[in-house]
């Protein structure tokens, strides 16, 4: 036999062996031998990082994080076209004309995503932009559409990401135009026995961005999913006497959080709450998009999250494939974690589909923002060493700041050094620092901090099951002025006044439900509640399949039964049948929201008309904290930082919650000033700001439903921002301003205390203890939540008070439960769940 004819005769016998059962049960039993073997990652948490190539990995990223500003896996990237979004009416609609536009691919990285989101309003007259509708016409266009969502911990979040997966699949069945073109990633997994060790409960995938065909990216604090859609206004009502065919929030996209957390969210036209008894809960948020450089760093994210799960979850399926990308290729590959194993399953796809450079960007600069991708992530959720880049960010460019600091964000809890155990983050440090900086040098130096009153959705704080949201108020107390270590406590030590310097807010809104005593016969006559009426408008705009609740039979989970649609169906035909009856059929001259009126020509309340009884509208209004969701930072008026990032140890440690963030500076500058003296202005930094101001000191108008003449709610290829310029844009031009500054502490006071005193809303300053709070706000039924707490107020009065809230801002209320244990220690709050709060 000649030399090497051994080995090719071997090599001919191995490649007959694979055509037989022989061999596909050999790499069956290879299969199953690394699969059993996940159990000694329980007593090898490093197996990710233990092994040589896995070590020169992790080096290469190490090195590359060093070179980099922040310690960040993404440079620093020029030229970026980069524009805002304050709101979900903007975002969302801006949103649908991208994804309308894809041709190729689609990333999209949520925390939830409900397929049934209507990305414009009102729902009955758009129902093909809902956001499985406008996926399923791409899907069968052939745009590949990739989804990661955060696979929940069922017993303590309500966001059913099964729902998402199952129902998102069943849109393409098989033998259907764009079948497999939709593809669902959950993570982390929770079963024992596929990951062992890998098991993550606590902690939490947060990100939410989108990459379309890597031409452009959003990213920022808002999930495509319920109870985020909203405008500038935040009305709180949904009431339509006219027609339930005019709601704006159907099914469970009306949430009040604080009443009642969502429910049973697969069963998308359900809602226990009726919107003729309660207002919702408004929702403030922010998020960006983003064409430039950037947007390939923000791919890599998606691409090495998507590469991990596929190794995590179905390394050994051949329903998941690897996705490979032009710049990670070859030796670079592994960057995003894409692995050859000896015996693959599933194929590797390269990203993107056509190439890179005919992207716009990949050969001149779009825009004038320079910007840098920042993450919180680490071996759990992305297979990497831990990186904290967003955190870096934060404490870096709070601690050079000039001027001001401004930030909006869910949560605020931090530390100043190693003393406050079990916080870790120290973005307090900075604050105390650049405080202190300031006072000694006798600047004139502003934090203003916007959050929401209650930042977890509680019902009543005085509750066993508020104890999660009472701890993490009392870290947040905890971390801006009770106790030695706290900022305003390490600010005064070193001999300066924190209260000259940091200004804490939360925001508000008010509205009023138009049930009108026209209405209430309406449901007498008919027998029908509104809230069946409501039911059954989300169910009439409902699609096929939506419901579907396994892979195997889409179409066949509908949780409503066709006995159940035919009930609903005749309870809204006997509904509408009385409208003539109570004399509905007629123009209804009173307006279904009020929100209007707290904002810039809104008129007044009490000029607001009403088809009734003044007395009777009394009953009907309603406030509710305006729940701030942004994670913003404006440093000034020049940097932001937004993405999905809180201010607390779950997002800014990066061992915790993964996160994704982007920091912006416009070298675009515009002359402006700054304590009345002559200053550059970054033109994205400095609009975005005077824009948010504006909104929060109601010197915005309302905005009209249909936004499809918005500059605001277009992609950034589409248009640029309008700044909506005016005398009330140059009034907020100098953040350091007294004229401003009176204003905004001036709508706060009044604002405060006119929600106390119509509606005792809560928390409140002058509840310091919980006998306190029994005295400000009984607990008893005889009030609903959210409503007037004095019937006996006369109307007018109560009309003429409501009149003079002037936008959202309300002071926090720092000494709240101040002489009270927040959160006492024991079976819920206790050292080994502390870090779930914190």
């Amino acid at each position: 036999m000649a030399p090497g004819d051994d080995g090719r005769m071997f090599a001919g016998l191995r490649d007959k062996l694979k055509a037989t059962n022989l061999y596909d049960a050999k790499v069956g039993a290879i299969h199953l031998k690394n699969k059993v073997g996940k159990f000694g990652n329980l007593i090898n948490p490093n197996h990710r990082h233990d092994e040589e190539h896995e070590k020169a990995t992790d080096d290469k990223r190490t090195k590359i994080a060093d070179s980099h500003r922040f310690n960040s896996f993404a440079p620093e990237r020029d030229g970026n076209k980069i524009k805002w979004y304050v709101d979900g009416q903007d975002y969302f609609y801006a949103v649908s004309v991208a994804l309308e536009k894809a041709k190729e691919t689609i990333y999209i990285e949520d925390w939830w995503l409900s397929p049934e989101l209507f990305l414009r309003r009102p729902p009955y007259f758009n129902q093909e932009w809902r956001l499985d509708q406008v996926l399923k016409r791409r899907a069968e266009a052939g745009v590949k559409i990739y989804i990661i969502v955060y696979k929940e911990v069922a017993q303590a979040v309500s966001c059913n990401s099964a729902h998402t997966k199952h129902a998102l699949h069943a849109l393409c069945p098989p033998g259907s135009p764009g079948h497999g073109n939709i593809n669902v990633l959950r993570h982390p997994d929770h079963n024992v026995f596929e990951n062992a060790g890998d098991m993550t409960f606590y902690w939490a995938h947060h990100e939410k961005f989108i990459v379309i065909d890597y031409e452009l990216a959003f990213i920022g604090g808002l999930d495509l999913c319920f109870g985020r859609w909203d405008s500038r206004q935040h009305p709180c009502a949904d009431v339509h006497p006219a027609g339930v065919q005019n709601e704006m929030f159907p099914g469970q996209d009306f949430n009040n959080n604080r009443i009642l957390d969502f429910q049973t969210v697969e069963d998308w036209k359900s809602n226990e709450l009726s919107k003729a008894d309660y207002g919702r809960m408004p929702w403030h948020d922010v998020a960006m998009c983003v064409i430039g450089d950037c947007v390939y760093d923000i791919a890599e994210h998606f691409v090495l999250r998507w590469n991990f799960v596929k190794r995590d979850k179905y390394k050994r399926s051949d329903k998941v494939d690897w996705l490979t990308m032009t710049g990670r290729e070859g030796e670079n590959e592994d960057l995003v974690a894409v692995q050859r194993p000896k015996h693959p399953v599933g194929e590797y796809v390269h990203h993107p589909l056509s190439p890179l450079e005919s992207r716009s960007w990949a050969h001149e600069h779009q825009g004038t923002v320079h910007a840098q991708v920042v993450r919180s992530s680490c071996d759990w959720s992305s297979g990497i060493l831990t990186e904290h880049s967003i955190q870096n960010a934060y404490s870096e460019i709070i601690r050079n700041a000039q001027h001001f600091v401004y930030i909006e964000n869910q949560f605020f809890i931090t530390a100043t050094g190693e003393e406050q155990a079990p916080i870790h983050n120290t973005i307090g440090r900075a604050i105390v620092d650049a405080c202190v900086k300031a006072g000694k040098e006798g600047r004139k130096f502003r934090i203003i901090i916007v959050i929401p009153a209650v930042p977890g959705f509680a019902g009543d704080l005085r509750d066993d099951a508020a104890m999660g949201t009472r701890a993490i108020m009392d870290y947040q107390y905890k971390s801006i002025h009770r106790g030695e270590h706290s900022i305003f406590e390490q600010i005064k030590a070193q001999g300066v006044d924190p209260k000259q310097h940091i200004f804490i807010f939360n925001l508000r809104s008010y509205d009023r439900l138009n049930k009108t005593s026209a209405m209430v016969q309406q449901e007498e006559k008919s027998g029908v509640k509104y809230q069946d009426v409501q039911r059954a408008e989300a169910e009439e705009i409902m699609a096929e399949g939506v419901h579907s609740t396994t892979d195997q039979k889409p179409g066949l989970g509908d949780a409503t039964g066709d006995d159940e649609k035919e009930r609903l169906i005749d309870q809204k035909r006997r509904f509408e049948a009385q409208r003539s009856e109570v004399g509905l059929d007629k123009e209804v001259t009173s307006t279904d929201s009020i929100a209007a009126t707290a904002m810039l020509n809104g008129g007044k309340v009490s000029e607001q008309r009403w088809d009734d009884d003044l007395e009777k509208e009394k009953e009907n209004f309603i406030q509710e904290e305006l729940y701030i969701h942004g994670k913003l930072l404006i440093v000034d008026d020049r940097i932001v930082i937004c993405g999905s990032s809180n201010i607390n140890d779950r997002s800014q440690l990066g061992i915790h919650d993964s996160e994704l963030s982007i920091v912006m500076e416009d070298y675009n500058t515009f002359d402006s000033t700054m304590d009345g003296q002559p200053f550059k202005a970054g033109h994205h930094a400095a609009t975005l700001r005077r824009l948010l101001w504006r909104e929060h000191l109601g010197l915005l108008p309302a905005q009209p439903v249909d936004a499809s003449k918005d500059p605001n709610a277009q992609p950034a290829d589409v248009c640029a921002n309008d700044i909506m310029e005016g005398p009330e844009y140059e009034f907020v031009a100098d953040p350091l301003s007294d004229q401003v500054w009176n204003m905004w502490t001036g709508n706060a006071d009044t604002n405060t205390q006119i929600f106390r005193h119509l509606f005792r809303a809560d928390p409140d300053d002058n509840i310091k203890t919980f006998d306190d709070y029994e005295a400000f706000l009984p607990r008893h039924n005889k009030f609903k939540q959210g409503h007037l707490h004095d019937p006996f107020m006369p109307a007018q009065e109560v009309r003429e008070k409501l009149d003079q809230i002037k936008g959202h801002l309300v002071w926090m209320p720092l000494d709240f439960l101040c002489d009270a244990p927040m959160a006492e220690k024991g079976l819920q709050v206790n050292a080994y769940t502390e870090s779930i709060y914190t």
